[in-house]
């Protein structure tokens, strides 16, 4: 197997059933950008079909996919819906298992890396890396969820430090071991959210509170969490705008394919024969990133997924002109 520094950066992803798909391609563009090191991957149910070579391990498998990269599957056995187990996973990596890297970053796995890996080494070294969510990039420092949640922190005995006026997506952050601090207070308010009564082991699923809606300040637990973790600590952020993740235009950072279907599941001629949904720019560069070196698909799935979406492409470029 071969040697490389694992003292400087580490990524983990979480992922269960077919997110295998955007794991692997996660992967693929972390390498082809430059990424060498471990790729932490905490998982329910069974390996993906790509990683059926793994090596078996004391705590897991690992896979080395090329040369100085490695994706390392953790077992977990925990109930807590994977959105809402982040900085739980994010801690022990640290705690349990022994990662020695300085530097640690979680991705979605319906994430690709768009440039070099460097430009991300760079980034948190300025601070807890962030970007803004493509909802709610703006919630000003007086808004009714930012009192409530300023109340529940005071519950249990947290105080706020500072009330910014921007809200940020839970898909992505990199945090140096520093800066873990704001990782525990994550933790510690989502144990104070179940302590509430809301259900972490489910997205959707809450005790105790009637939530069909964003207007219930706790809609997004992870996300709002993460949010209000920002107002009760201090550490120093380095914040990118909603172009990081694509959600608008001229973004060279990272794709975030938010939407459903995900990419991987997405049959791009019937939906926009059907339902007049063309591609989107997070289904472009999913695709750049399924052949190497992680092969997701067999040569034929890959040659008709590319052609699927190409047709696509021609046949709403034909309807837009008529």
């Amino acid at each position: 197997m071969a040697e490389f520094d694992t003292s400087r950066s580490a990524v983990c992803t979480l992922f269960e059933g077919h997110y295998h798909y955007g794991v692997g391609a996660l992967v693929n563009s972390l390498y082809r950008h430059g990424f060498r090191g471990v790729v932490w991957v905490g998982y329910r149910g069974d390996l993906p079909p790509w990683a059926r070579t793994a090596r078996r391990t004391p705590s897991g498998y690992d896979l080395e996919v090329a040369s100085g990269c490695i994706v390392r599957f953790l077992p977990l056995l925990t109930e807590i819906f994977f959105s809402n187990y982040k900085p739980y996973f994010m801690l022990d990596l640290w705690d349990r298992y022994g990662l020695e890297a300085e530097r640690l970053f979680y991705f979605d796995p319906d994430i690709v890396v768009k440039c070099r890996w460097s430009f991300f080494e760079e980034w948190v070294d300025t601070g807890v890396a962030l970007c803004l969510d493509g909802a709610y990039a703006h919630m000003p420092a007086t808004h009714p969820f930012r009192r409530q949640w300023q109340a529940f922190a005071c519950r249990h005995g947290l105080q706020v430090r500072r009330c910014p006026d921007e809200y940020y997506n839970g898909g992505f952050i990199g945090v140096r071991r520093e800066h873990r601090a704001l990782l525990e207070a994550w933790r510690t308010l989502m144990e104070a959210v179940r302590e509430e009564g809301i259900n972490i082991a489910s997205f959707k699923n809450f005790e105790g509170y009637n939530i069909g809606d964003r207007s219930h300040p706790f809609y997004v637990a992870d996300q709002d969490m993460l949010n209000l973790s920002v107002m009760v600590t201090d550490v120093p952020l380095s914040v990118m705008g909603t172009d990081a993740m694509d959600f608008t235009g001229a973004g060279f950072t990272m794709s975030h394919a938010v939407d459903a279907p995900k990419p991987w599941k997405k049959n791009f001629l019937w939906l926009l024969l059907k339902r007049g949904r063309l591609p989107v720019l997070a289904d472009a560069e999913f695709l750049k990133y399924i052949d190497g070196p992680i092969r997701l698909y067999s040569p034929l799935r890959l040659r008709l997924k590319r052609l699927n979406y190409l047709a696509s492409k021609a046949v709403g470029t034909f309807y837009h002109r008529h």
